[in-house]
């Protein structure tokens, strides 16, 4: 079970940044080519739709042959390594501060470790501390995923020396503001959804046998993922089109490009020129990916701690429970 259970065998923080890591980094590998997708839709100006002639991409569909068509295979994992740099540390941060937290609202408060509300807050402000730590990772991996042919960076080396030098150290948080505004809801909504959806599973259809569990997480973390990235995904959005700001020059081949002075810019500029709708283009492809995602993510987690755990002598285990 994700999260401190005074009732059940625990992870210590240590398994518990393995495991996240672990998650992490398979589950990378598997949603690489929908990020790539989403990211695609979400910085392009033009309506997503095939009665625009300026449009490149329309759907998730026509984009992945056009993206396969033009750049080859490899282009549904640009930016592997910074995003598997980055789902690797996230998932180490996220998942020990949000064990360590529910542990620390059960010792000093009279709340439940188990309380979707704790998990809410507790989901939150371990996904922030998480954005923190690897927000530089992040903006390297969405310039990785956004430019076209020919290529502005050939590498991650490269791409860090030319950011430092042209646009400075702080180029490497831009988006920061919208991303912690959006995160804490997002990751607080996913831990606390997925909260009620297990509980809610096991008052419906009791667990029989681990496989049956492993079903259990993967679909419950699949509708908790739904859930949290339609109610925040505006801020996403938001967070990507500022992360390629000063980066105008490589984004000419996929349409027109814009620069935003800022969040309230953003905002404005959005809203004037391509509608409400502009707030949630890419939605297809990132619940898609969401999905997938969340439900691996906490699949891969509670099997991983469950790996971890049945391999520990019976006195570790004693000293953990």
């Amino acid at each position: 079970m994700v999260g401190y259970d005074p009732e059940a065998k625990c992870v210590s923080t240590l398994e518990a940044a393995a495991a996240g890591s672990a998650a992490g980094l398979v589950n990378r590998v598997l949603v690489s080519p929908l990020d790539v997708i989403k990211i695609r839709f979400q910085l392009q100006i033009e309506p997503l739709s095939s009665g625009d002639p300026l449009a490149k991409y329309h759907g998730i569909l026509q984009a992945a042959q056009r993206i396969f068509r033009e750049e080859g295979l490899v282009a549904f994992w640009k930016g592997h390594v910074p995003a598997q740099f980055l789902s690797v540390g996230y998932g180490a941060v996220q998942f020990m501060v949000f064990e360590s937290l529910t542990k620390l609202v059960h010792n000093v408060t009279s709340y439940s470790a188990r309380d979707s509300f704790v998990h809410f807050v507790c989901g939150g402000l371990a996904a922030c501390t998480a954005t923190v730590a690897v927000q530089p990772v992040d903006t390297l991996r969405t310039r990785f995923a956004a430019q076209g042919e020919p290529k502005i960076y050939h590498s991650l080396r490269h791409a860090v020396v030319t950011m430092y030098q042209t646009e400075g150290p702080w180029t490497f948080y831009r988006g920061l503001t919208p991303t912690i505004i959006a995160v804490f809801p997002y990751a607080g909504l996913q831990f606390s959804f997925y909260n009620i959806l297990q509980q809610f599973s096991e008052w419906v259809i009791p667990a029989e046998g681990k496989k049956a569990g492993n079903v259990k997480n993967l679909v419950c973390g699949s509708c908790a993922g739904i859930i949290s990235k339609t109610l925040t995904y505006p801020l996403d959005l938001f967070k990507k089109r500022l992360q390629v700001g000063g980066f105008e020059h490589a984004r000419a081949a996929f349409g027109q490009v814009r620069i935003y002075r800022g969040l309230l810019d953003c905002i404005r500029q959005i809203m004037r020129e391509e509608g409400p709708g502009g707030f949630f283009k890419g939605l297809s492809p990132s619940l898609l990916k969401a999905a997938v995602s969340t439900g691996l993510i906490f699949f891969w987690y509670e099997l991983f701690c469950m790996g971890e755990f049945l391999h520990l002598p019976g006195s570790q285990r004693r000293m953990l429970a």
